[in-house]
């Protein structure tokens, strides 16, 4: 499943030609409020643009690793004792890249917590905790890295290969 630190790009280099991290051909981001709510103005900001990129044709897949990854960040990444109200908690933030033959969905959160899979197979009755296996199984690749500098938090990402196969 996922990976971390210096290993975290390599899916972005699978079975593609090299391409320089930094030359994202279009990007967008947005703020979340730290409700669960804001799943859903992700999931609008995601159509929104993959509608302007052409790639309305991908929504399904990557409103779906969307949904999951904001809302881990929303379950896992806040403190839970403090107050879920606009502006106290540290932001969570949906970015979206696009190069020409693969998009990038990741989302920004506060803690330094790594994701953990769970296995699907220990429990097939849970209602919660696939969040990372639906990204795994719907992208084609995912990974998560920490902040650096004076940012705190980490950047859990997910791969899309566009184009033909």
């Amino acid at each position: 499943m996922g990976t971390n630190g210096s290993t975290m790009l390599e899916p972005l280099r699978q079975g593609l030609p090299p391409i320089d991290p930094a030359a994202v051909s279009t990007s967008v981001s947005c703020t979340l409020p730290p409700r669960y709510d804001a799943v859903r103005g992700a999931r609008t900001f995601t159509r929104t643009t993959l509608s302007q990129w052409e790639l309305g044709d991908r929504f399904d897949d990557v409103a779906l690793v969307v949904s999951e990854l904001v809302t881990n960040a929303l379950r896992h990444a806040l403190p839970a004792d403090a107050p879920h109200t606009e502006g106290l908690n540290p932001p969570v933030r949906l970015h979206l890249m696009r190069w020409t033959s693969r998009l990038m969905c990741a989302v920004r959160d506060p803690s330094d917590k790594s994701p953990e899979a769970r296995e699907v197979d220990a429990d097939c009755a849970a209602e919660s905790g696939r969040g990372l296996f639906l990204v795994d199984s719907f992208s084609d690749g995912w990974g998560w890295h920490p902040l650096a500098g004076t940012l705190k938090g980490k950047v859990v990402w997910a791969l899309f290969r566009l184009g033909p196969e």
